[in-house]
Parts: C-alpha cells; structure tokens; sequence
C-alpha cells in the first residue's frame, strides 16, 4: 500500500503525514505473520506429499497394480513415490524463474495451488480394477505434479522468512520453513492413524484412504489466504526496482554457481536419506514382515515425529549462535553413526527399540534439516536465490531421497538390515564432506 500525495506540502500537512506513516507501517506485514505464512505453505504441500508416502507404504501398490505379486506391487508403490523427487527439481527450476522475476510472494501461491489439485485427483483417481493399466498411468502424471509443486515450495518459502528476517536470526526465522515439514507428517499420521483406529481394513483399502487427499483441498484454501496477504520481500523489491534481476536466472547460476548447486544437493542427502528410510521403508518393513500392527506402527511415528520437531528450533538456534556449518558437520558426523544402529534395533522387532530407532533417526533428521533454511539461501546472491536454494534442496531428493525406499528394499532383500543401515551411513558421510567442502556461504549477508 503506497500513499501518493506529490502535490501537497507535507510540510505544511504534519497530520497527513503522520497519517500516511502509519498505513505505511500497517501495511508491512509482522514478523509473525512473516514466520507464519512461511510456516503454513510448506506444512501443507509436505502434508500432501507425506500422506502419498504413507498411502505407497501401506495401500498404493494394492489399488493401483495388479495383485498377482505382492512384492512387486511394494516395489511399484515405492517408484511411483520416486517419481515426484525427479520432477522437484524442474519444479525449481520452472518455479526459480519466475520467484527471481516476478517475485516470490505470487510464485508460492501457485505452486502451493498446484500440489493441491494434484493431491486432490490423487484421491478422486480410479483403481486399476476400474481403469487397468491408466490408473497407474494417471497416477504417475499426478504424483509427477505433486513433485513440481512442492519443487517451488522450499526456496520460496526459506527466502520469505530469511530475506525479512533481523540481524543475526536469519537461521531462527529461516526454520520456520523447516518446521512446516515435521507438522506436515505429523498431521498425515495422525489422518491415517485416524483411519485405521475407526475403519476396516477393508474399508481403508476401499475408500479411507482418499479421505486424507479430499482433506487436502482444505488445507490449500487456508494456504492462500495467508500467502496472497503477504508483501514481497524487501532484498527483492530493492533488485527489482534497480533492474538487477536476470531474464533466465538459469544461465548465470549454472555458469557462476554450479558449485554451491552441487555441493548443496549432496548436503541434503543426509537429511532426505534419514527422513525416507525411518517413515517409508521402516513403516512397510515393520508392518509387512515384522507383523506390527499399522496402527501401533503410526502411533510410533506420531511419537518419533515429535523429536524432529524438538530438535528443529534447537538446532535452528544453535546454527545461528555457533555457526550453521559446525551444526551441520556434527549432525552429519552423528547420523553416520546412526546407520549402525538400524539393524540391531529394527531387527528383533521390539515395538520399545523399533521407536528409539525411529526418534534417533528423525531427532538427527531435524539436527541436520533446520540450519539448511537459512545455510542454503547464504549460497547464493539475490538474482539467482530462489532458483539456486530451490534448486540444491531439490536435487539433494533425487540423490537422497527419491528411490530410497526402493534401494532400502533391494539391499534387505538381497543382504538384511545391516546393509540398509551401511546405506544410511554412506548417505550421511557423503553430506559431511559435501559441507566441508561448501563452507559458509558466498552470499551470507543475504539482505543486501
């Protein structure tokens, strides 16, 4: 909101100006509505994106192929689940474009649109005993808009709250965006948790497990409003007004910034890797040959979650008091020891060492994930932001993240758990050296 008043004598008008200060003022949104707007959208587009990753554990293979081969059906599950983490990076390069043109406020609305009609025909989508070979097709198409939605998500919504964020608590307002992921899954657990306590499993299998897909559009409805209420960061604004931005940020971030690019993807390796392996191959492993029941296994996510979310404010505050990158190093360093712990608490199938697994694995998963939100944009000058950041944390899910449980599943089949477990360690000394190698960023002062 702008007050134009060029032919009056402010001078002369003290009322009018103090007036104007004031809408002025008014008109800038709070911190809180900053760290909320931020917040929301990415608890709602990982709430659409999780609820899929529980439904390809537990039912997507069932419904959508056919039932001639049960171990086949996971394994189809699990690459369709791959198949968002290959378009996450096109959704931010598509979506980096405009957000380092246009602007970040309205590029976030759309994307968050599109993860929601996405999610939303997920769960309208006939079953392959209705469609046959389309309804794993059209699926694919889905799951596929799913990935380029939530690929425009992230660095828009981290430049949001660190591009506004005060003097030394960048790494603070930068994990509001890292929080929304931990709610995200929280809520998706809770829905099918929810399902299994009050439906049959043939219900679920029937039609419950839509109704968490159905829910999303409402979701969606609320992530708008805030985001369309928000104004565009000042650091953009400024660029903009001076005509610094690019007509193809590509171009010059591949030319000038291909190094914090790759090095930042391989930092985010250790995160997605931890993440996948403890909610997806965990849950289908636990409940298909450990025989734990599917609600008790959710309850024990539910508990596991919530050391994520502990550990991600903890370790944000940490990052901006002794350095992002000595956080990140440490974190790291403790997931590769981690990896060690899978088999032998996984493998007895004790419900008590199941969810210590799975609180280690998600407590060190928010350790390494919170310093990113703000470690990530410090790589990158303002005309290329939005492209590189979205670009790195999307590239470290295709490394890290996307056929994870699939690869998880091939090696206990092929070896046992200890395999999954050297994989887990691998996974995470690859991000340890990856910063190492980063160091702390070309561009930290990102407002100027």
């Amino acid at each position: 909101m702008k007050c134009r008043f060029e032919l009056l004598d402010f001078a002369a008008l003290p009322g009018v100006r103090m007036r104007c200060m004031e809408i002025k003022q008014h008109s800038t949104p709070s911190a809180t509505h900053i760290a909320f707007a931020s917040f929301i959208g990415t608890a709602i587009e990982f709430y659409d994106f999780y609820i899929y990753a529980m439904a390809a554990a537990l039912v997507i293979g069932q419904v959508f192929f056919p039932q001639s081969d049960p171990a086949a059906q996971a394994l189809n599950a699990f690459l369709t689940f791959g198949i968002a983490f290959i378009a996450r990076p096109l959704g931010a390069i598509v979506f980096g474009h405009f957000g380092d043109r246009v602007g970040r406020k309205s590029t976030l609305a759309m994307s968050l649109l599109l993860m929601g009609v996405s999610t939303l025909l997920v769960g309208c989508l006939p079953g392959y005993d209705t469609w046959g070979t389309w309804a794993p097709i059209g699926l694919c198409i889905l799951r596929f808009g799913q990935g380029l939605g939530l690929g425009g998500e992230w660095g828009g919504a981290a430049l949001l709250a660190t591009e506004h964020a005060p003097a030394g608590k960048r790494g603070w307002f930068g994990m509001f965006p890292q929080l929304g992921p931990s709610v995200g899954f929280l809520l998706a657990t809770l829905s099918f948790l929810g399902l299994a306590v009050f439906l049959t499993d043939e219900e679920f299998r029937a039609w419950g497990w839509r109704l968490p897909f159905f829910a999303s559009a409402l979701l969606v409805v609320v992530g708008l409003y805030v985001r369309f209420r928000l104004a565009e960061t000042p650091v953009f604004a400024q660029a903009l007004a001076q005509k610094a931005t690019h007509s193809v940020p590509l171009k010059p971030l591949v030319k000038k910034h291909w190094r914090p690019v790759l090095l930042g993807a391989l930092a985010m390796v250790v995160c997605y890797n931890l993440f996948y392996t403890a909610t997806v191959f965990c849950l289908s492993y636990g409940t298909s040959t450990l025989r734990i029941p599917r609600v008790d296994f959710l309850g024990m996510l539910c508990v596991a979650i919530l050391f994520m979310t502990i550990a991600t404010p903890l370790f944000a505050w940490l990052g901006d008091r002794a350095g992002r990158r000595p956080v990140l190093l440490a974190s790291s360093a403790a997931a590769v020891l981690a990896g060690f712990a899978l088999a032998p608490l996984m493998a007895g199938g004790s419900m008590l060492q199941v969810t210590l697994f799975l609180s280690l694995s998600l407590f060190l998963m928010g350790a390494t994930f919170a310093p990113v939100g703000a470690y990530l944009p410090e790589q990158f000058p303002v005309a290329v932001r939005y492209t590189g950041a979205g670009l790195a944390y999307n590239l470290g899910g295709i490394l890290g993240a996307s056929f994870a449980p699939y690869i998880s599943q091939l090696l206990v089949n092929a070896g046992g758990l200890a395999w999954v477990g050297a994989y887990v360690s691998g996974a995470a000394g690859v991000s340890f050296v990856a910063v190492l190698l980063l160091g702390t960023g070309e561009a930290e002062d990102i407002q100027g």
